[in-house]
C-alpha cells in the first residue's frame, strides 16, 4: 500500500505540476472530484480495516504486558514498563500514506461540497467587465441561486432561479468549456437584442442610461465614456471607447448565426431558447456573445456577487451590481 499511495499522489503532483507549465490542460473541478473519490476510499479502508487492526495490535501487546507483570509480580519482582504507552502509541499512529490520504478526506470532502454546491471564488484575469470588476478582483460566485448541478457534467439538479437581465453570471465559454467566462446577462430567452451604434435596445426597447464623469482606466492611462445602464430598478456601470468602431470584427461561427443580423452599426440577434446573450460592462473592450454566440443554459457556473478580496485595493471588497 506505501509504494500504491506514493504513485498515487505522485500522479496528482505531475497533473498539478504539468498544469502549472501549461503542458496540459487542467480540469480543477475533475481533479477535486478524483480526489475526494480516492482519500474517500482510504478513509473507508482506514475505519473499516487498518485503523481496527492496529488497535487490535495495541490490545495484544498491552494484554502481553499485563501478563508478563503478573508473573513478575508473582515472583515479588515489582513490574513497571514506562515503555509499555510509547509503544501503544507507535502502533497505533497513523501511516504516513494514510495520513497522506484518508487524514487529508474530511478537509477535501468540506472544499467539494462548498465548492460543487454552494460557493465558488474566482480571479478576474482581464479587463473585459471594468469598471465593475477589475483586474486581480477575487470574487465569490454563487452556484445554487440557478439551481444546484452535478460537479464534472455540470447537469443540472434543481431548478433554481433563471438568469436575470443584469445578472453578472460564470459560465463555461461556449467555444472552449474548459475556460470559465465572466460577463453581464443582457439578453433572456425569446428577447431580440439590439446593439447599434453603441446604443443597447432589449425587445424594440432602449434600455435607459446616464452619462456619468469620464472614468480613468489605470492600466490603460486614458478616460473613457462612462455611463450608468439599468435594468429595471438594476443599475449598473459601464464604458464606452470612442477610438472603437461600432461594428463588429470577426464574428466567429456559432450556433443559431442565423438568429443574428451584423451591420456597420453593430448587431441584432433573436435568443433562442434555454440560451442567454451575454456582454461586458467595457463594451468596447470585452469578447462576447457578439462575437462568438449565445450561452447555453448547460454552461451556466453561477452567478457573481461579492468582491471578497483585491490585494491592490482593500477598498474593493464588498457586493456589486
Amino acid at each position: 500500500m506505501p509504494f500504491l499511495t506514493a504513485a498515487v499522489l505522485a500522479a496528482f503532483v505531475g497533473y498539478a505540476g504539468a498544469w502549472y507549465f501549461e503542458l496540459v490542460e487542467g480540469n480543477f473541478a475533475l481533479l477535486l472530484f478524483l480526489a475526494t473519490i480516492v482519500t474517500g476510499l482510504y478513509w473507508l479502508a482506514e475505519r473499516l480495516w487498518f485503523l481496527p487492526r492496529r488497535r487490535a495490535a495495541a490490545a495484544v501487546l498491552e494484554q502481553n504486558a499485563a501478563e508478563r507483570n503478573a508473573g513478575l509480580t508473582a515472583r515479588g519482582i515489582v513490574a513497571d514498563d514506562p515503555k509499555l504507552a510509547d509503544a501503544k502509541q507507535r502502533v497505533l499512529q497513523q501511516p504516513w500514506w494514510l495520513d497522506w490520504t484518508a487524514g487529508l478526506f474530511p478537509v477535501i470532502l468540506a472544499v467539494f461540497v462548498l465548492r460543487s454546491f454552494l460557493f465558488e471564488p474566482f480571479k478576474i484575469p482581464s479587463g473585459s467587465m471594468i469598471p465593475t470588476l477589475l483586474v486581480g478582483d477575487l470574487i465569490l460566485v454563487n452556484k445554487f441561486t440557478y439551481g444546484l448541478r452535478l460537479p464534472v457534467l455540470n447537469t443540472r439538479l434543481t431548478e433554481g432561479t433563471p438568469p436575470q437581465r443584469g445578472d453578472v453570471m460564470v459560465f463555461r465559454y461556449p467555444p472552449k468549456p474548459t475556460l470559465d467566462y465572466i460577463k453581464r446577462v443582457v439578453g433572456v430567452p425569446g428577447d431580440e437584442v439590439a446593439y447599434l451604434n453603441k446604443k443597447l435596445t432589449i425587445n424594440g426597447q432602449p434600455v435607459p442610461v446616464s452619462r456619468l464623469a469620464d472614468y480613468f482606466d489605470r492600466d490603460a492611462m486614458r478616460y473613457f465614456r462612462h455611463f450608468e445602464e439599468r435594468f429595471g430598478e438594476r443599475r449598473h456601470r459601464l464604458l464606452n471607447d470612442d477610438e472603437r468602431p461600432a461594428f463588429i470584427p470577426g464574428a466567429e461561427d456559432f450556433p443559431f448565426k442565423q438568429n443574428c443580423r451584423y451591420s456597420v452599426e453593430g448587431v441584432v440577434c433573436k435568443v433562442p431558447e434555454g440560451h442567454y446573450f451575454m456582454m461586458g460592462d467595457n463594451r468596447d473592450n470585452s469578447l462576447d456573445s457578439r462575437y462568438w454566440g449565445f450561452v447555453p443554459d448547460k454552461n451556466i457556473v453561477g452567478r457573481a456577487f461579492l468582491i471578497w478580496m483585491n490585494f491592490g485595493d482593500f477598498g474593493r471588497v464588498g457586493k456589486f451590481e
